[in-house]
């Protein structure tokens, strides 16, 4: 393809709380057994993008190990592969990444070496799958500068969000970032189109101007000036932006429809992959609408909830509308409702943790209860 892919996998959330205190945004267990930035890495590798730039930062530990090997997205290759970059000091800059477009200036290196006549940029924080073929041939088609992938959603918050505002022929005339009164409900993916060279051209103009930001400082800035066009995308789609918005996502996996997509359909979401033995039910076990991941050992009820890997349950346990992460314990005897507990945590025997439809109590990673 005559692409490069650019996963910004760098930003800070405060909105997750204890859940992004001690891993990058884009790390977050989904679905039973992947990464956020999965959905991005294997829709670029499967369209055809075979040099991808990760762009990392806070408490990227996580997202650096999950990266070790590149081959499970194929990758690993002489040309191109996987570059993962985060923000390093030289004799002339030592700052950290100020923002989205100053995370690929203090790279454009990357760009500038490369002869792909494109680049696509994803957010490493989205849950979707999507051929980016149709996307470069429309761009093409268009003569855009700039193409930006949305949906149309009444049902999301769109004050988390971008907002665009199109014409008859989907030109986009106005870009809102997070509006409290959006005059459209059609939302920015962050998914993007653009020129190798204009984005160069770009990047060295706003960057000594001090603007860092890739949405405010180049679409939104220049959006009388280039020409932007929008993509409607129809496909599946969540931004894990909220406590909300990542509940809802892993629990959308409980619905087939959902799940096939991503597992059962052509091209698949790719992995680094665990090999533990398949979850053990015990006797007087009960699961029911659930996902339970590989390793796991179940002596409970358990009730529309996602089992990440190396879960134990306990026996007389409850488990229900719950998301568990991996290598967590749950004793005898708990009652555990509308709650996200955390990777490795100890809840003994007879403990309940019960939250509030839509909004689920969280246990922080490592916790004993």
């Amino acid at each position: 393809m005559k692409a490069i892919g650019i996963v910004l996998a760098g930003g800070k959330n405060e909105k997750l709380g204890e859940l992004t205190k001690n891993r990058a945004l884009a790390a977050m267990p989904v679905g039973g057994c992947y990464r956020c930035l999965d959905f991005a890495l294997s829709s670029l590798s499967s369209s055809g993008v075979g040099k991808i730039a990760v762009m990392t930062q806070y408490n990227s530990r996580s997202l650096h190990d999950h990266l070790s090997s590149s081959k499970w997205w194929d990758l690993g290759r002489k040309h191109g592969g996987l570059f993962i970059f985060s923000p390093y000091q030289t004799d002339s800059d030592s700052y950290w990444f100020r923002g989205t477009a100053d995370s690929i200036y203090q790279n454009i290196s990357f760009l500038k070496r490369s002869n792909e006549q494109y680049v696509v940029i994803s957010s490493g924080d989205i849950v979707y799958k999507l051929d980016f073929n149709t996307i470069l041939e429309r761009h093409e088609k268009s003569g855009a500068d700039i193409t930006i992938v949305y949906k149309e959603d009444n049902g999301l918050d769109t004050s988390n969000y971008g907002v665009l505002t199109l014409d008859e022929n989907e030109n986009v005339v106005d870009f809102e970032e997070k509006p409290l009164e959006p005059q459209t409900n059609l939302i920015s993916t962050g998914i993007y189109v653009i020129q190798r060279t204009l984005l160069i051209k770009l990047l060295e103009i706003i960057i000594p101007e001090g603007r860092y930001d890739i949405v405010k400082d180049i679409f939104i800035r220049y959006r009388k000036r280039l020409k932007i066009t929008g993509f409607k995308f129809e496909g599946y789609w969540r931004a894990i932006n909220t406590i909300d918005a990542y509940f809802s996502a892993n629990m959308d996996f409980l619905k087939k429809e959902v799940r096939d997509l991503f597992t059962k359909r052509f091209p698949y979401i790719e992995t680094k992959p665990k090999d533990e033995p398949p979850a053990k039910y015990n006797s007087g076990a009960v699961a029911l609408d659930c996902l339970v991941g590989s390793g796991s050992i179940i002596n409970s009820y358990i009730l529309h909830s996602i089992l990440f890997r190396k879960i134990y349950t306990g026996e007389n346990s409850k488990i229900i509308n719950s998301i568990i992460m991996e290598r967590s314990l749950i004793g005898n005897n708990c009652y555990v409702e509308n709650a996200i507990i955390d990777k490795e945590v100890v809840l003994s025997d007879g403990k309940e943790i019960i939250g509030a439809p839509g909004a689920p109590v969280i246990i922080s990673k490592g916790s004993v209860i």
